[in-house]
């Protein structure tokens, strides 16, 4: 028995280290880290940091779990299909906030796309979770396995080393999801290709 609680509690720290919420801010690290928007100043890259941190992590965790315990459920109750469609419509709304001002501020677009992707992302997610339930977890790291294949197309680095780390977390992501029985092998693994597909086609074409 404590073998099979320490595996759960592992599983429900992967998952809460791994939220869906920071799949913007990590695309922004990375292509800060990467690419030649490096060179922008600090101060700049700090205050675009700050302001995706707030919308897209921040608000709308504070606002689904304030939504949660007003309707008095568990987390793994709000996992329940038919109960996500209102947090994703929070996400939803708070990334046009966010994509909102930072275009009113005139920041790169390169950085907008990756918000745009994550929305697309998300919209694609709520479209599939209204008869089928995906793993928007392994669908938020699969997106940044395809924001990785966006930006290596267009700026030209190798990112497989990258990728490998990416392909790490998702097993070890997914494995966690379906210890934890949220999801099964085909919705953790469909979730990863919806989240590559629309974050590659998110950062390429738009």
């Amino acid at each position: 028995m404590t073998r099979e609680r320490n595996i759960i509690y592992t599983a429900r720290i992967v998952s809460t280290i791994f939220t869906p919420f920071y799949l913007p801010l990590v695309g922004l690290i990375l292509l800060f880290t990467l690419s030649y928007m490096k060179l922008l100043p600090m101060d700049y890259r700090l205050m675009v940091l700050i302001i995706v941190y707030f919308f897209t992590i921040l608000l709308p965790t504070f606002l689904i779990r304030f939504y949660r315990r007003y309707q008095g459920w568990t987390p793994i109750e709000l996992g329940q299909r038919e109960r996500r469609i209102v947090p994703y419509f929070i996400s939803i709304f708070c990334y046009f906030v966010c994509i909102w001002l930072l275009e009113h501020l005139h920041i790169y677009h390169f950085i907008c796309s990756i918000l745009i992707a994550a929305l697309i992302l998300q919209m694609t997610c709520v479209v599939i979770n209204t008869w089928w339930k995906i793993s928007t977890h392994t669908a938020a790291i699969g997106g940044v396995g395809g924001a990785l294949f966006g930006f290596s197309q267009i700026f030209g680095f190798n990112p497989v080393w990258w990728f490998c780390v990416v392909l790490v977390v998702a097993g070890i992501l997914g494995s966690a999801r379906m210890i934890l029985r949220q999801h099964s092998l085909s919705q953790v693994l469909t979730g990863f290709a919806v989240g590559f597909a629309c974050a590659a086609i998110g950062i390429i074409y738009l």
